[in-house]
């Protein structure tokens, strides 16, 4: 899939203005000179870390805010390599700090705490160290924080002298939600802890339409990219690494889409006929719907999301690939609002969920989602069922997916469906589609080199 969706329930603080984005320090002089590019970079790493790790701001928010402000993309590339190296090594930072500190900033120092863990994100990354030291050492000047900067390079020295301490992998998982993948998957839970904590690889839909897979696997390697090939998936590519999206060849011209494996799957578990009316019922950010178009295009689909903005992405999306489909802003929930009473052969819910199985992706996630976040998510998939149940035709299929692993969204979720839906039957996948728990089948992540993910094929009587 494109990079995994943010759908939890409204975040709780009050609506904030939008920051002013900027490399200088607040309380700079207008004229201030401007900063070394490496100095601006590591300032705003900070300020990114800071909003996500202190403010409660999604990561994906923010990103899409400071990105666009560099204008060479390998300074792109590294601003989000860092924050990611950061949010994935917190602990393990935050153990270092606590170690060699005799009162470690907290959360009312949250601006020194990011700048630290973006120093320290660099060693982890292997950056030239006195090129890194020396940028972040400036950076806390920049910041404001001039009487810390000694602080900040004996500290960055010292990580680079001794190295860091270990942690355990599950170290950075809220202790709630730690307990609840223990209790749920007491077999899986050491795997999954350790793979949540790596790097994703970079996983790529060819559009068939355009170009053949082997084609573009060596246009790939002419561009300097080793790509592999899957047995389990028709249209994909693996390459190890992040690679932004600039230097994938035919990205702009619609050759090809950054998504999961997993979510490359969808496709293979839903598998309309050939023309059918089909729905997607929460369709952002596009990449599901095009999947099926790429393979298909005489299909009739229906995307609705619920935000204007996020639908538009859905058009954005079909409109590079060459693809059409009818899109509206709607409620699922809401049947009598967008639906004209005309059956779907097929209906795709791809739900709102915890997000827990893409933990590598949005690191974010473990510090923003709370028990009551999860309660809320499945009190919305049933409701999300239970509506597009009636608009689906009698033997037509609704795939049931979420990227969480929590069994309360998942298994659980169905079974429940199920009990109360008289004329649902669940059918069974194949192995590609991960572990049988007897109502749907889960993948973990790291399997394959893929995100956790569940899917639920039931068919309508």
């Amino acid at each position: 899939m494109n990079t995994p969706d943010d759908r939890g329930p409204p975040r709780r603080h009050a609506p904030r203005k939008p920051r002013a984005r900027s490399n200088a320090p607040a309380n700079a002089p207008s004229k201030a000179p401007a900063l070394a590019p490496g100095v601006a970079l590591r300032v705003l790493a900070a300020r990114v870390l800071d909003a996500v790790t202190h403010e409660g701001r999604s990561l994906k928010a923010e990103l899409a805010q400071s990105l666009p402000t560099l204008a060479d993309p390998r300074d792109r590339a590294l601003l989000e390599a860092i924050v990611f190296a950061a949010l994935r090594e917190r602990a393990r930072f935050d153990a270092a700090l606590a170690a060699w500190m005799a009162k470690p900033p907290g959360r009312r120092d949250g601006a020194l705490r990011a700048l630290l863990h973006v120093g320290l994100a660099q060693l982890v990354l292997q950056l030239p160290a006195h090129a890194a030291l020396a940028a972040t050492v400036d950076a806390a000047r920049a910041l404001g924080r001039t009487h810390q900067a000694g602080l900040v390079n004996a500290l960055l020295r010292r990580a680079q002298r001794d190295g860091l301490p270990e942690v355990a992998a599950d170290a950075a998982w809220p202790d709630w939600l730690r307990e609840r993948m223990q209790a749920d998957w007491p077999t899986h839970a050491a795997a999954i802890f350790e793979a949540s904590a790596q790097a994703a690889p970079t996983w790529l839909r060819v559009n068939r339409r355009r170009v053949r897979r082997d084609a573009y696997a060596m246009e790939l390697r002419d561009a300097g990219l080793d790509a592999k090939t899957s047995g389990l998936l028709r249209d994909a590519l693996r390459i190890d690494g992040t690679v932004p999206v600039a230097q994938l060849p035919g990205f702009g011209d619609g050759a090809v889409s950054v998504q999961d494996g997993s979510a490359q799957l969808v496709a293979d578990a839903l598998a309309p006929a050939p023309g059918a009316r089909v729905l997607d019922a929460c369709a952002a950010p596009g990449g599901k719907a095009a999947h099926l178009l790429e393979r298909d295009a005489t299909l009739r689909l229906l995307a609705l999301e619920l935000d204007g903005a996020r639908l538009r992405r859905v058009g954005e999306t079909l409109a590079r690939l060459g693809l059409d489909a009818e899109r509206r802003v709607a409620d699922a929930t809401d049947v009598d609002d967008w639906w004209n009473g005309v059956p779907f052969d097929a209906v795709l819910l791809d739900a709102p969920c915890s997000a827990t199985g893409v933990v590598r992706r949005q690191p974010d996630v473990l510090l923003h989602r709370r028990p009551a976040d999860v309660d809320a998510l499945a009190a919305l998939q049933a409701r999300l069922l239970d509506a597009l149940w009636p608009t689906l035709a009698r033997g037509g299929t609704l795939l049931y997916a979420t990227c969480s692993l929590l069994r309360a969204e998942n298994d659980g979720q169905v079974a429940a469906f199920l009990a109360r839906t008289p004329d649902a039957h669940l059918t069974s996948l194949d192995e590609r589609f991960g572990h049988d728990t007897g109502h749907g089948h889960q993948r973990f992540p790291g399997e394959d080199g893929m995100d956790g993910f569940f899917y639920a094929r039931i068919v309508r009587r």
